[in-house]
């Protein structure tokens, strides 16, 4: 056989596959292209630094239960983990103290929104997903240090993400010298004994676990920890108690998109997580994670492309939990076509 003719049969096997094995990696780059153009959102204002972000950036990415990865657009551009984090913090702290120590600390209600500063600082405190809630959770982590307790934090959000990561200094002091209103609430939160550990310490660790740098691909990942009930599906490890897991994504689902806690559950119906710098998770359980990176926020602080994204994925697949089974099979069709969706690995950032 002539090197041209397989060069030809090699063609046609690659642009097969493409056709028939790349639907969801279509529907990432159909969403991407629909919603670029969106441009009514603002930068965040919380910092300096957020101010610099590109509004053009966006990017979306599903890691499934399997470890493969689909994504589309500037899916290794960088930012910073913010209110992001505070779901998997009150999962290692679930796993360290227990859920009834937890919950004599920290409760699993909603805020509403004339919720005030005072407000924040009364035992139990409201949810692990508001600033007093994930103060209150990240006192009670364990360590001889602060350096033990930081490295440990560090460890756990490397073992969810399956690949270094490392604390933006610069966000991390501009955090530190900015953060008036953390501060204040600490300070209200220490005088009413509301805090299990001592101020600066634990604000120094609340700032660092913030500044925690990572990506969307990384942020899928983490998602889609939580989607295989704790273990990384690419690792295989065990990162988060499944026993654990629930309490997770119940506080997600009922908290984790704040002030648009309701419309979401009614019209998205999954749990997720957003953030002040644009990025959003959004769990499938026993499925898949989306991240969605879009720094333009809505009035609401959160992503304005990152939730028009999980409106169209969740509305296209008929992924909201109260709806019949039936109309997922397109999910398990979309997933059961590797295509060009290669395994998620984590030696490339």
């Amino acid at each position: 056989m002539s090197s041209e003719t397989d060069s030809d049969d090699l063609t046609a096997l690659v642009r097969g596959m493409k056709t028939v094995t790349s639907p969801m990696r279509t529907l990432l780059a159909d969403l991407h292209r629909k919603l670029a153009p969106l441009s009514d959102g603002h930068l965040a204002a919380t910092l300096p630094e957020l101010m610099r972000a590109d509004p053009n950036w966006f990017a979306l990415c599903v890691v499934d239960t399997k470890g493969r990865l689909y994504e589309s657009g500037d899916s290794q551009q960088a930012f910073t983990m913010q209110a992001l984090a505070h779901p998997f913090v009150y999962g290692l702290a679930l796993m360290e103290e227990g859920r009834d120590a937890i919950l004599a600390h920290v409760g699993v209600e909603p805020v509403h929104e004339g919720f005030r500063l005072s407000d924040e600082a009364v035992l139990p405190l409201p949810n692990p997903l508001v600033a007093s809630g994930a103060l209150a959770t990240m006192a009670l982590l364990r360590g001889a240090s602060v350096t033990e307790r930081l490295e440990k934090n560090l460890a756990f959000f490397r073992r969810l993400a399956h690949r270094e990561l490392a604390i933006d200094a610069t966000i991390f002091t501009a955090s530190r010298a900015a953060g008036h209103r953390h501060r204040a609430l600490a300070h209200l939160m220490c005088e009413r004994g509301l805090l299990a550990d001592g101020l600066e310490t634990t604000l120094d660790l609340f700032f660092q676990q913030q500044a925690l740098l990572v990506n969307t691909r990384d942020l899928a990942m983490m998602a889609a920890t939580l989607a295989n009930q704790g273990r990384n599906p690419v690792s295989n490890e065990e990162v988060l108690a499944p026993a654990y897991v629930r309490d997770v994504l119940s506080v997600m689902y009922t908290c984790g998109m704040h002030a648009l806690a309701g419309h979401w559950a009614y019209r998205v119906g999954l749990p997720a997580e957003g953030s002040s710098t644009g990025a959003m998770m959004l769990v499938v359980p026993g499925q898949l994670g989306l991240a969605v990176f879009s720094p333009l926020l809505n009035d609401q602080g959160l992503s304005l492309r990152g939730i028009k994204a999980c409106e169209a994925f969740t509305d296209h697949f008929g992924l909201h939990m109260l709806a019949p089974p039936e109309q997922r099979t397109k999910l398990q069709e979309a997933l059961s076509m590797r295509g060009s969706a290669a395994a998620a690995r984590s030696s490339t950032p």
